[in-house]
């Protein structure tokens, strides 16, 4: 029993100690992993590597002194897209945050910006109003460096009210429907009259026509030429 008794106790030891050495082990390799390398800097960690894993890499962003190219619009526009009345526009002048801001096109065509005063907006290409700016600045600055962009589209919409979900102000930046725009204001509300819708359209010389559609004849293929697209300004009336 005795014997018994020693043995058990010695080989609690031995175990304890192999435990021991483990730990020191595990603790050398760590101090090995932080330790900084012979030219004084800090180790970098390996990565694993291997023929199916990509080897992870650092990439530095370049550093440059011109102004980063920005989007000309918030909108999908249609190329050649002149500016009209209401429309919003920011002007950016590069390294200026003083001169550049964000305006809107008063009624009679123009906006007003520092060092420039009045200037005509109406009728031209955001690149044309662009080209004007920088010219303009000129005379003060040097070599400014001017966008323009379009970041709302109020002269080239139409407007749908009546008997629908959603009433109000659609952006026209690509072609629309009759059908498409009734989907775009969420459908009928109840007691709409789907067979007396109109749109109103002013003409070049001022005057107003009414445009008849009726929803119930489309919708079963009957006369789908009364289907036509709709243009700037136009009212998509649902009675």
């Amino acid at each position: 029993m005795y014997l018994r008794v020693r043995c058990n106790a010695m080989c609690k030891a031995v175990y304890a100690f192999i435990v021991f050495l483990g730990l020191l082990s595990i603790g050398a390799v760590a101090q090995d992993a932080t330790a900084p390398a012979p030219d004084g800097s800090a180790a970098q960690p390996v990565l694993p590597s291997g023929d199916n894993k990509a080897e992870a890499k650092a990439t530095l962003l370049p550093t440059t002194d011109t102004p980063a190219p920005r989007v000309s619009s918030a909108y999908m526009l249609p190329e050649g897209y002149v500016i009209g009345i209401g429309d919003g526009l920011d002007i950016n002048v590069w390294k200026e945050s003083e001169l550049s801001k964000q305006v809107g096109v008063r009624p009679d065509g123009m906006i007003t910006l520092p060092l420039v005063g009045e200037i005509k907006a109406v009728g031209l290409t955001p690149n044309q109003l662009q080209e004007q700016l920088t010219a303009a600045l000129s005379k003060v600055l040097s070599d400014p460096q001017v966008t323009v962009s379009i970041v709302s589209v109020n002269s080239l919409s139409f407007n749908i009210m009546g008997n629908v979900l959603k009433p109000g102000y659609y952006p026209l930046t690509h072609p629309i429907t009759i059908l498409d725009a009734i989907a775009l204001s969420g459908g009928f509300r109840d007691f709409a009259k789907e067979k007396k819708i109109y749109i109103l359209r002013t003409g070049a010389n001022g005057k107003q026509q009414k445009i008849f559609f009726n929803y119930k004849d489309v919708i079963k293929g009957r006369n789908m030429a009364q289907n036509i697209l709709l243009k700037p300004r136009d009212t998509l009336v649902i009675p």
